[in-house]
């Protein structure tokens, strides 16, 4: 049965992520925002999905609100962070009453933005959301990334569930040079039930993206690779950026 993209995932999500480790990328974005003199109190976790980074954002100390559009997604991590603040809404156009020190949104959850000017307006809003000076914080998958997404096209596994039952994954992709989009056909079975989801990605590069933080309103600026900071090669698969409010002032 197909379904829509990160609904019936939400189920066996996390079993399936289970060799991500998202406390590492928390590491590496707080280390960065030392590195530049930033010590943030508040964070804004969008696309939080079942809340793993949430959490690791939370266990150093931070006060952290999740955000995704996926209610299904949303069920699993008010299960996982009860009494954190989680809301449902749409990157492209979230408001939210107050701001924040930090605002990240991590594995390439903005290549789901596809069409033309939605991960613009992500970026509005992103920025919109960041007190004076704070910082933001993504990753993206570049063209190549989208492109050449796993060699062979496919990734296959077992995970554990609770319980001591098993998901079988079996996810295909295929990359559709004109419309350059890269499509997922995320099949899922576990005991006598089976799922299909269909995820696209569009990927983006630092010349796609710079004139967007730039609309943004955002002060400065840094395109880097995970996990040492180095410079994007024109064949890297992924790029993080990290960029800076107007501070007061300024």
């Amino acid at each position: 049965m197909q379904r829509p993209p990160f609904s019936a995932l939400a189920s066996v999500y996390d079993a399936i992520m289970a060799d991500i480790d998202y406390g590492d990328w928390a590491e590496f974005i707080l280390d960065y925002a030392r590195d530049v003199s930033l010590q943030p109190a508040t964070a804004l976790d969008l696309a939080c999905g079942t809340g793993t980074l949430t959490a690791e954002l939370q266990a150093r100390g931070l006060s952290v609100m999740g955000l995704d559009a996926s209610a299904e997604m949303l069920e699993v991590a008010r299960e996982r962070l009860r009494g954190t603040r989680l809301v449902q809404a749409d990157l492209r156009d979230f408001a939210l009453d107050e701001r924040f020190d930090l605002v990240t949104c991590v594995f390439d959850s903005l290549n789901n933005l596809t069409e033309d000017g939605d991960l613009g307006r992500a970026l509005s809003r992103m920025a919109a959301h960041l007190n004076p000076g704070g910082l933001m914080a993504f990753d993206v998958n570049t063209r190549t990334g989208v492109r050449d997404l796993w060699e062979g096209e496919v990734m296959e596994g077992l995970a554990p569930m609770p319980g001591g039952r098993e998901v079988h994954y079996h996810w295909s992709h295929h990359y559709d040079q004109r419309a350059q989009l890269g499509t997922v056909q995320a099949v899922c079975r576990m005991d006598d039930q089976e799922f299909i989801e269909l995820h696209t990605e569009r990927g983006y590069d630092v010349a796609d993206l710079e004139p967007l933080l730039h609309s943004a309103g955002l002060a400065s600026w840094l395109f880097c690779e995970y996990p040492d900071y180095a410079d994007p090669l024109p064949d890297s698969p992924r790029i993080w950026v990290f960029a800076r409010a107007v501070q007061d002032g300024g």
